[in-house]
């Protein structure tokens, strides 16, 4: 099995593919394993573009920004038919609130493309096959003005440089990755419980458990009825509380944060706990030094003291 830790920054915060890993565990068991990042398509969020940006020096690369509720796209077969004259990179939107606003996305799926380091805005919305080819056979004439006329091949990696290995996790949290490797989302809450139990300041376990029972959660949910369902109880905590977890999976995060704290405003007494629990287990998924984090818990305490 391939190690779930390798590219992953040492704060699990934003780290996850949510999204993946909930087609992966619903995935049947002889289904092929999703395509991982190669040098064709990678995933890239705030903390990894600088590398994608010195990349578009030498290739042009296209940048997409989407979710689940979108739908695929076709981008990335499109851009592997290429064969390595132009390279995808998809943007993890739990983790990428700087790109979304340096691209001013608006909706999903948004295409954009990066040549030398400049972005070039495409389109929002999904292209038909022919039309998308015209556009990226655009942007390799754009590129070839600006002399960027590189190529990648699946596998190929910069100046040949081998990957470092990751520093061993502990034993209770490689039990949690590899649970969720396997699709066993309840084993793998166990073993983040398991591991704050022995640890109540393990941080990265509390963030790692606030983000599998979110998995967890996903994993049921049919997103069409659980937005109807709201629509029609605007005042029902269990059915808003379904459409934040949504939201959040999506990367609109103060869509998910405003959704909760305008419910808490206006329940009282015993039905504030499960919001106020779940604006913490968002609170731990983010990371308590985003910015975003901290305004909704200052309207929090507002709310509640």
């Amino acid at each position: 099995m391939s190690d779930p830790t390798r590219g992953m920054p040492a704060n699990l915060r934003g780290a996850l593919d949510l999204s993946a890993l909930v087609r992966r565990a619903n995935a049947p068991a002889d289904a092929a394993a999703p395509n991982g990042s190669d040098s064709i398509v990678v995933r890239t969020d705030d903390a990894t573009f600088a590398d994608i940006a010195e990349r578009s020096r030498t290739v042009p690369v296209l940048i997409e920004f989407n979710d689940e509720r979108a739908g695929q796209t076709g981008v990335e077969a499109v851009v592997r038919s290429y064969g390595g004259r132009v390279m995808l990179a998809i943007v993890d939107l739990l983790a990428a609130q700087q790109l979304i606003q340096a691209f001013q996305v608006q909706q999903v799926p948004f295409l954009a493309a990066l040549v030398g380091g400049r972005p070039v805005p495409l389109f929002a919305g999904v292209m038909p096959e022919v039309e998308l080819r015209e556009t990226i056979d655009q942007v390799l004439e754009l590129a070839a003005q600006q002399g960027v006329t590189g190529s990648v091949a699946p596998g190929d990696e910069s100046e040949g440089a081998a990957e470092p290995e990751p520093e061993p996790l502990p034993p209770l949290h490689q039990e949690a990755y590899d649970a969720i490797e396997a699709g066993d989302l309840p084993r793998a809450i166990q073993a983040y419980e398991t591991a704050i139990l022995q640890n109540p300041r393990d941080d990265l376990a509390k963030a790692g458990l606030a983000q599998v029972r979110l998995l967890a959660r996903l994993e049921s949910a049919d997103a069409a009825t659980v937005r109807a369902a709201a629509a029609a109880a605007p005042e029902d905590v269990a059915a808003q509380l379904a459409v934040a977890d949504l939201d959040l999976a999506g990367g609109h995060v103060d869509d998910a944060f405003g959704r909760l704290l305008d419910l808490m405003a206006g329940v009282f007494g015993a039905d504030r706990e499960p919001i106020r629990a779940r604006i913490l287990d968002y609170f731990e998924i983010i990371g308590v030094d985003d910015e975003r984090v901290a305004l909704a818990r200052r309207r929090l305490a507002s709310l509640l003291y």
